[in-house]
């Protein structure tokens, strides 16, 4: 059995590398990308507790939470798709929102 020291480790250099990520990449599916591995980060821990406290409820938030992510990849990647029709690039520093 893996100890909850390392899974809690693994979490944290997931969520710092989805921070970074996000922070510091301006390409909007790198970004999108990041957000995924954020949440990842979170269901990690969902499941390390859940596990180590002996509770199926933290696994049953793993799966709602792999739900989201799902959706929220679809969805993200929609807006993607429509703003490059519109704009031509996907470039977030590029794409100017509040003009027409």
């Amino acid at each position: 059995m893996i100890p909850l020291q390392y899974e809690l480790l693994l979490s944290a250099m997931l969520l710092c590398i989805g921070l970074y990520g996000v922070l510091a990449r301006r390409n909007g599916i790198i970004v999108l990308m990041s957000i995924e591995i954020i949440l990842n980060a979170s269901i990690l821990n969902f499941v390390a507790f859940s596990s180590y406290s002996g509770d199926a409820s933290g696994q049953v938030f793993a799966l709602l939470g792999i739900a989201v992510a799902a959706a929220e990849a679809a969805v993200g990647l929609a807006v993607f798709l429509s703003i490059y029709q519109t704009h031509g690039t996907i470039e977030l520093d590029k794409v100017r929102f509040l003009k027409w």
